[in-house]
């Protein structure tokens, strides 16, 4: 068993300067927490994966392809691979649980 508490995980992604942590990775899945604060503007590329984005904290808007939604937390967001996905008008710190299957860097 792995366990992990966002706490922690929060503070090792600061502690490691970046907007992007990946704690996890397996045979099939890694999994990541994602930050974003108010305003900010994300630059994510489309993946080679299969991506589900799990909003821990926030609120922004999520474009995927060519539709766009409002989340916040509790919203889960999937995004097949190779499709262009942003978040914008981040209102308040978006924190986010991405899951990539298959892992990144397969």
């Amino acid at each position: 068993m792995k366990e992990f508490r966002l706490d922690q995980l929060e503070a090792e992604r600061l502690a490691n300067d970046g907007a992007y942590l990946r704690f996890l990775r397996e045979r099939n899945i890694s999994v990541g927490l994602y930050a974003l604060n108010a305003g900010q503007q994300d630059t994510q590329r489309p993946q080679r994966q299969d991506v589900v984005n799990f909003v821990v904290s926030g609120r922004a808007s999520m474009t995927v392809g060519d539709e766009t939604t409002t989340v916040g937390r509790g919203s889960v967001v999937y995004v097949p691979a190779g499709t262009h996905a942003r978040f914008h008008h981040i209102t308040e710190d978006l924190r986010v649980m991405v899951v990539f299957s298959p892992p990144e860097g397969s």
